[in-house]
């Protein structure tokens, strides 16, 4: 049987998945939110990874795939890992930088796939930085939107923890090995 205190999570990041079916501005979404949301939280490593990337490929199934997922997944899968170091030290500053940093390598990790793979861009260090240049105006969206999620998922957690006891931790925190 889940536990509430799982089952809440879950949903949350499922809810937070789906919210990339409304319409929004472009890469203003929950996807590295619901990252590290699952890799802080989700006290088993293997659920923490399996229910985000699970809620991903659900919404990437009704939105329509697309090229180089493998990019994007293996890079949602590294910021999932970055949840993991808040698992101990789930502070505003902490979670402030993580968010950054985030959101930072989840840019330069995608984009240069972009840059390597697509033929969009002649694979020179002009191409790489017309590529980046290229994706700030998006990186800028995406950043405000990691922001928010954050915010709602780990703010809307910390404030039903408080209205829902049961849904509290009552115990130590695993390690993530």
């Amino acid at each position: 049987m889940l536990k509430p205190r799982m089952a809440v999570i879950a949903v949350m990041i499922f809810v937070a998945a789906a919210s990339r079916l409304m319409p929004h501005p472009p890469d203003f979404t929950a996807v590295t939110a619901m990252a590290l949301f699952g890799g802080a939280y989700l006290s088993d490593w293997r659920i923490a990874f399996a229910v985000p990337l699970s809620a991903l490929f659900l919404s990437d199934a009704l939105i329509g795939f697309y090229s180089h997922m493998e990019i994007v997944y293996g890079s949602f899968a590294i910021v999932v890992a970055i949840g993991l170091l808040l698992r101990t030290r789930r502070t505003v500053p902490m979670i402030c930088a993580v968010v950054f940093a985030s959101s930072v390598l989840f840019f330069v990790l995608t984009n240069l796939g972009v840059w390597a793979t697509s033929g969009l861009y002649p694979r020179t260090m002009i191409g790489l930085v017309t590529c980046y240049t290229a994706a700030l105006p998006f990186f800028r969206n995406m950043l405000a939107g990691d922001a928010f999620y954050v915010l709602a998922l780990f703010g809307g957690f910390a404030g039903l923890q408080q209205l829902i006891p049961r849904i509290r931790q009552s115990q130590a925190v695993p390690s993530p090995a």
